[in-house]
């Protein structure tokens, strides 16, 4: 209603006219005790209050996946089965073409090299194809707890491993040369080329080792296990072994000499969440002690064969150690 039409109304029906809208009322400012936040409830003790979920340890990978005990038997018959195929590949070229080349890791020639090399090499992929082929998921479980490599975290660890566990294998060697009179009886030979395909190879052998030692069959341990503590120190010591008699450890102090390799890259596992720190552990050892064996000789480096001085390769064994704990400080930020 307008006010000019109220204007024409009797008086006592413009009393019971409406006012016409002035707009909302004034709001008042908030009082000090409004602006208090309001107390938090303290949670009832009779009330169970859920914990986070939290991922499971990359040890226990193949539990996040479709589960049966037969599922790591499977994958290992896979990559078993690939390992056989490069075998026979390998044997076929070696008739072929008169390479001569073994298995044997002495003497140190460029075919054993290129050979053990490349052998070993393939176990990345064949460790890659088990997982869809026996877990029905991607291969991302079986390389850290990111489902991914991390190449950032495997340079930084490279960098760390060569000044701890590179560096104790040179002063262990030069120690026991110096010191012990260990025999260096000199430059393999045929320098160059083992050069060559030592720089091409040792680094895709030493992948290929972790990617099935501390990898697949560390995994399936654990699996196998259940127990994150129990199944990682199981796992550690089973692939441990197995990789210093892969290496040919035929003595005492090679087979521990492997062996603490193989504990110290399972440790770095079992702390970053992957594969990378361990991958670059082995690989950064097995580089320094393959240029020390061409430049000085079969049999140089001690801990890893039988002769004086071996007693330096606790030098050697405190690189690993050294490694290992700071890994340990710095977790998957290595």
């Amino acid at each position: 209603m307008t006010a000019g039409a109220a204007g024409d109304l009797a008086p006592e029906e413009r009393e019971r006219a409406p006012e016409p809208y002035a707009g909302p009322p004034p709001m008042r400012r908030p009082t000090p005790e409004q602006l208090r936040p309001a107390p938090q409830q303290e949670p009832d003790d009779d009330v169970a209050v859920p914990e986070p979920v939290r991922p499971l340890p990359y040890l226990l990978a193949m539990r996040s996946a479709p589960w049966a005990w037969w599922r790591p038997v499977a994958g290992l018959a896979v990559v078993a089965f690939l390992l056989g195929i490069a075998l026979v590949l390998t044997g076929i070229a070696d008739v072929l073409t008169g390479t001569g080349a073994d298995l044997g890791p002495a003497p140190l020639t460029w075919r054993g090299l290129l050979v053990t090399g490349l052998l070993l090499a393939t176990a990345v992929p064949a460790v890659l194809l088990a997982w869809p082929l026996a877990h029905d998921v991607g291969p991302g479980r079986g390389l850290s707890v990111a489902r991914r490599f991390r190449w950032g975290l495997l340079r930084r660890a490279a960098l760390l491993a060569l000044g701890t566990a590179g560096a104790g294998v040179t002063l262990a060697t030069a120690g026991a040369v110096l010191l012990a009179d260990r025999e260096a009886p000199g430059p393999v030979a045929d320098l160059p080329w083992v050069l060559v395909a030592g720089l091409l190879t040792v680094p895709l052998r030493a992948a290929g080792e972790e990617f099935l030692l501390r990898g697949y069959l560390s995994q399936a341990v654990a699996g196998w296990i259940g127990r994150p503590r129990a199944g990682a120190v199981t796992a550690a010591v089973v692939s441990a072994a197995l990789g210093a008699l892969l290496h040919g450890a035929d003595d005492a102090p090679a087979f521990l000499g492997w062996t603490a390799l193989g504990l110290a890259a399972s440790a770095a596992v079992a702390l970053t969440g992957g594969l990378e720190a361990a991958v670059a552990l082995h690989a950064v050892v097995a580089l320094v002690v393959f240029l020390l064996t061409a430049g000085l000789g079969d049999g140089v480096v001690p801990g890893l064969s039988a002769g004086p001085g071996t007693a330096f390769a606790l030098v050697g064994a405190g690189g690993l150690a050294a490694f290992a704990a700071l890994v340990a400080r710095r977790g998957a930020r290595t």
